[in-house]
């Protein structure tokens, strides 16, 4: 088993099979997106021909949505999935910004919750797609004042309920719109094939990944990680390597793979973030430069998936720092030529 040409071709990074944003979105189930810029670029880079001006469209018309899922993080997930994941996931979600809530003093009584949520729906309502600033104003009108932390609890408390979801895309803020008018409305959901279906999109599209994997990226207990894999059945097995057990799907990726292939990857991308373990793509004396210990994600370089150095996004010129292996700007001008022109179609 060749686990890192494996990766890269699941993931899309290699002979990437989709030319439309969404299909790539609804392959992998969920694409972080806590970079607001990026997250444009790590979606665009999977597809045949990347675009960013696609994925804007996407996510206007609503097939793209941009709301905190799991770990308490920023997720892209298709209008499709939204719902199914949403309920997937909204309870440990939900318990993970209590937990913060707490550790930063703050305490939202129900009463406050439902009221605020009411304006803040009504303003996503009344123009369609809005700013943080919208319903700043919008309280004020109504005489309520609360700082920006208070205020960026509610709005998450107002996406976890279904409430809100992410507006037009904006060169630089977040915009909010009301669920009810981008995503159709919530059908009827079974638990067990909402768990397998997410489960086999992140083996799917991961893959070589094992259990501890998985448990990381969803944010779901153990229990229901073993659960989604049981559901799964004869359709995903174990291969053992280097002394892990790692899981792959039936129809798992084995061809395609071009060597001597240079990758600029944005930081948070489900290249790395997608594992607990990432010391099969990246070595560990580099951890640093791909990541701190407090989840703050570089943007790398790989060649042939291995992680070697670090790019820097948005400037006119191609700057890059090597720190595994002998290479030099010149060879990964392929690489930054599509990013520019991606960035810019």
């Amino acid at each position: 088993m060749n686990p890192v040409a494996i990766r890269l071709l699941n993931q899309q990074l290699a002979a990437p099979q989709f030319s439309n944003p969404a299909e790539v979105v609804n392959h992998l189930g969920a694409i972080q997106a806590q970079e607001f810029r990026l997250m444009r670029w790590a979606v665009a880079m999977r597809t045949k021909k990347p675009s960013s001006k696609a994925f804007k469209k996407a996510f206007d018309d609503g097939r793209i949505i941009r709301l905190h899922l799991m770990r308490g993080t920023w997720q892209l997930v298709t209008a499709e999935d939204y719902w199914p994941m949403l309920e997937l996931c909204a309870a440990k979600a939900i318990a993970v910004t209590k937990g913060w809530m707490s550790s930063n003093k703050i305490s939202i009584p129900d009463d406050e919750l439902m009221r605020i949520r009411e304006i803040l729906a009504q303003t996503a309502a009344d123009k369609r797609s809005v700013i943080k600033e919208d319903f700043v104003q919008a309280l004020a009108e109504k005489d309520i004042h609360m700082d920006d932390h208070r205020l960026s609890y509610h709005i998450r408390m107002a996406e976890l309920s279904g409430t809100l979801c992410s507006g037009d895309l904006l060169p630089m803020k977040a915009s909010y719109a009301l669920t009810a008018c981008k995503v159709k409305p919530k059908g009827q959901t079974d638990r067990d094939k909402t768990l397998k279906r997410f489960t086999r999109k992140y083996f799917q599209s991961r893959q070589p990944a094992t259990l501890e994997d998985f448990v990381w990226w969803s944010g779901l207990n153990i229990s229901d990680c073993r659960k989604g894999i049981e559901l799964l059945g004869d359709t995903i097995h174990i291969e053992r390597w280097k002394g892990r057990d790692f899981y792959l799907t039936d129809d798992c990726r084995t061809r395609g793979f071009r060597k001597d292939k240079f990758l600029l990857i944005p930081p948070y991308d489900e290249y790395l973030i997608g594992y607990k373990s990432r010391d099969i793509v990246l070595p560990p004396e580099h951890r640093h430069r791909a990541h701190n210990n407090s989840g703050i994600f570089q943007p790398i370089i790989t060649h042939d998936g291995i992680v070697c150095g670090n790019w820097t996004p948005f400037k006119e010129d191609c700057q890059v720092e090597f720190f595994n292996g002998d290479f030099g700007a010149e060879e990964i001008q392929e690489a930054w030529k599509e990013y520019k022109k991606a960035m810019t179609n």
